[in-house]
């Protein structure tokens, strides 16, 4: 197998998520560690819908009307391919280099894709130019994990599972004009029932299971800028521990 150029495509994509900021949420999350109050000069607020999010006191959301997506990028848990594969004894089950590409490819492209419907069907231009109206949008996948990665090829042994796997959405929202950070959110959740019966394991049910996390959380994003226009511009309240609180906006 190509070890090099499955290594080069994952710490590529987990080093465009970090460019931007520290990786300390995304993997604290992720292992269930309690995130901090601060991040980058960014406060953190409660929220009941993800599990961190930051932003930007002072901030004004109301003059976005359009949205710039910046390219998702996803990176696979730690030694995930290498652990699934030692996990199964059947050779036609294992993980290649090139499958992990195909599938870190495969959902980019569906992340990409509910987070451009989602807000489209909310009345938001998708754009690829920045502008004083323009909000810009990287909406990452990280720690990303499959349960049973099994294509439905004839011959191979039927997997069946609870659910499809975990993925963390890292995301980051700037102005696209002066690239100002105005917040970010990471959340974790689990793609599929999560229920008690079992289910079908296959590329195809995989990939139905996320996309339908993706479009859970662009769901969430719009509901939540929605709110902070309806707040803005935001004045936060810290308080002496924990996250902080969005006072309500000042009546004109």
């Amino acid at each position: 197998m190509k070890r090099n150029f499955l290594q080069r495509a994952l710490v590529a994509c987990a080093t465009a998520v970090c460019i931007a900021g520290s990786p300390l949420l995304g993997t604290s999350l992720a292992h269930g560690a309690s995130p901090p109050d601060t991040w980058d000069h960014l406060v953190r607020v409660k929220s009941k819908r993800l599990s961190a999010v930051y932003l930007l006191p002072g901030a004004d959301f109301r003059g976005y009307t359009k949205i710039m997506l910046d390219p998702a990028q996803v990176a696979f848990r730690k030694n995930w391919v290498r652990d699934y594969n030692s996990s199964v004894r059947d050779l036609s089950r294992q993980i290649s280099d090139e499958d992990a590409v195909k599938l870190a490819d495969n959902m980019r492209a569906g992340a990409m894709k509910m987070y451009t419907e989602v807000f489209q069907k909310a009345g938001y231009e998708i754009t690829t130019a920045a502008g004083p109206e323009v909000l810009r949008i990287a909406p990452n996948i990280l720690d990303l994990y499959m349960t049973a990665p099994e294509p439905m090829t004839a011959g191979r042994t039927r997997t069946y599972t609870v659910d499809a796997g975990e993925a963390t959405l890292a995301l980051e929202v700037h102005d696209s004009l002066t690239g100002a950070l105005l917040g970010r959110a990471v959340d974790r959740r689990t793609a599929g029932s999560g229920g008690s019966y079992l289910s079908r394991a296959s590329d195809i049910q995989n990939m139905a299971d996320f996309e339908r996390l993706y479009r859970q959380w662009a769901e969430t994003s719009v509901k939540g800028l929605e709110e902070l226009k309806a707040r803005s511009p935001l004045v936060v309240n810290a308080g002496a521990k924990g996250p902080a609180t969005l006072e309500k906006p000042a009546k004109p």
